[in-house]
């Protein structure tokens, strides 16, 4: 993770796309972390929520292909974890992608939205939304604690 930091934005953005993908860890540290070198704060919301919502998007994809063996392979989701979430996902369908930024489930709801084949449009729409509140969540918290000078 440090090591994405010396690369500034794109770091961000590409810490951010690995983080709603295939790596576990945490793309709020990395926002945090560059604002605390000395990024600011809209730029740094711009790139993490493009590459944590195109990471996600990409395990919409990969669970709209529904090939089990990239999807355990990758992610480690079994057919059950996909199952347990079926009903909720038939109940509220693309409102479910503005959670997909939560830590644990995210990614699970992300591919499972895209293996039932849930409305690509909305849920980007609604993915989108989520992901980019979630970094101006943290980057308003960061500066409510470390105002600018």
């Amino acid at each position: 993770m440090e090591g994405l930091i010396e690369y500034g934005y794109w770091g961000l953005f590409l810490g951010s796309f690995l983080a709603a993908t295939i790596i576990p860890f945490s793309s709020d540290v990395l926002l945090v972390a560059l604002l605390v070198a000395g990024g600011k704060a809209v730029p740094a919301i711009i790139f993490a929520t493009i590459g944590n919502w195109l990471g996600g998007m990409t395990s919409f994809g990969l669970g709209w292909l529904g090939k089990w063996e990239w999807i355990e392979k990758w992610f480690k989701v079994t057919p059950e974890k996909i199952g347990k979430h079926a009903e909720k996902i038939a109940k509220w369908g693309p409102w479910l992608a503005l959670l997909t930024w939560l830590p644990g489930v995210g990614d699970v709801m992300a591919i499972g939205l895209g293996f039932y084949k849930v409305d690509p449009k909305s849920t980007a729409f609604f993915m989108l939304v989520g992901k980019c509140a979630r970094y101006i969540m943290w980057a308003v918290i960061y500066l409510w604690i470390f105002p600018a000078v």
